[in-house]
């Protein structure tokens, strides 16, 4: 993509690692193949997310935005934020000249989608999971385009959307350092690491269960080191408790440097998140899967069953389980720590996952719309 305009890019949304890390990943690839464009993001306001837009480099808007109401109490409050929010993201835009607006998905995409849309502003979305969330589905009519990460989401659509599958965009330090598939047999016979992720806000149930769970499975993960994601919430809880059952783990509520961990882990317990997965596909991580089961229109399971099928993971679906959680976990992680050739294949499976070239099949999106944008206006 090469722009010889001084466009203006509003990335809108996040609010989660899951939503902003991919948009960030585009921004990056976005300046580094068009210098000259000027790149805001709009959100929550949320520390985690002005956090790293900041560190990114980038401006950054905040705009009254609540989530979809679960409740009828909820409902007014969320209106009215959301009204106050579209009012500011429509004013953002004439004043600062926007020349295209990237949603991101979540509650937090909306009010800045819904007022480009309203100006006659091109907008794309980017969908993370194998079905559109609500957001997804409630903009996508006006989309130019929605970049979609997997195959298969056009059914929850209207037939007039534009949907093409991309991949999801991944931070540059996942692409430049993937691991060949030829490479995995040798790092499966080093020093072996399992982490486990409840995705960037953490997991209550991963937090309170994991650690039972690989303290039942004993002998078989000997020699394995451990490191736990909690989230802010649960990590003083998570914490004592590995303490407790004697179990050396190191413990944080947010992995920094998750692309390094990640190639030098041989085994993942995690949420389905679709960013989460991406980034396991890319570095090669076999997983024991964990589908968080309140997600909207049960998600998580989907994707879970997708890389569940291709060989790459394994599901255990917490409303399935009868008996202890914990007691099908530790089964499952023994099984598989035990079983290097079998972890190997599904390492193996996983990178057949991957898009590397999702980011730019991502850019390559936004340059052609604001070519045509550019055209139509002369």
């Amino acid at each position: 993509m090469k722009s010889e305009r001084n466009d203006h890019i509003v990335f809108a949304g996040g609010g989660t690692a899951g939503h902003l890390f991919p948009g960030l990943a585009v921004a990056e690839q976005l300046l580094r193949y068009a210098p000259g464009v000027r790149i805001t993001f709009v959100g929550t306001g949320k520390p985690f997310e002005t956090r790293y837009v900041k560190r990114a480099g980038f401006d950054y808007v905040t705009l009254p935005c609540q989530p979809f109401p679960r409740k009828a109490r909820e409902a007014l409050r969320f209106l009215t934020d959301h009204f106050a929010g579209y009012y500011v993201a429509r004013k953002f835009l004439r004043e600062h000249g926007v020349s295209l607006v990237v949603g991101l998905g979540g509650y937090a995409s909306v009010p800045a989608v819904r007022a480009a849309a309203r100006m006659h502003i091109p907008h794309l979305l980017l969908e993370q999971n194998t079905v559109p969330g609500r957001a997804t589905r409630w903009l996508a009519p006006t989309a130019a385009v929605i970049c979609s990460a997997f195959d298969g989401i056009r059914p929850y659509l209207r037939a007039t959307c534009r949907v093409r599958v991309t991949g999801n965009p991944l931070r540059r330090e996942f692409i430049d350092g993937r691991i060949a598939a030829r490479e995995m047999p040798d790092r499966h016979r080093g020093r072996r690491t399992l982490v486990v992720l409840g995705g960037s806000g953490g997991a209550q149930t991963l937090n309170e269960r994991a650690p039972l769970a690989l303290y039942k499975a004993g002998a078989a993960l000997g020699g394995w080191q451990i490191v736990h994601q909690t989230g802010g919430r649960d990590l003083g809880r998570t914490s004592e408790l590995y303490r407790k059952l004697g179990i050396e783990a190191k413990v944080v509520p947010f992995i920094e440097n998750m692309s390094l961990v990640l190639r030098s882990s041989q085994l993942a317990i995690s949420r389905a998140g679709g960013t989460t997965l991406a980034e396991l596909a890319a570095s090669g991580v076999p997983a024991i899967l964990l589908p968080y089961p309140h997600a909207t229109d049960d998600h998580q399971r989907k994707n879970a069953n997708l890389f569940a099928e291709a060989g790459a993971a394994k599901t255990l679906d917490e409303r399935e389980v009868v008996g202890r959680l914990d007691n099908h976990l530790a089964e499952a992680v023994a099984e598989l720590a035990a079983a290097h050739r079998v972890r190997v294949r599904m390492a193996h499976a996983m990178t057949q996952m991957a898009r590397p070239e999702a980011t730019r099949n991502v850019v390559r999106s936004i340059g052609a719309l604001l070519k045509s944008a550019e055209v139509a206006a002369t």
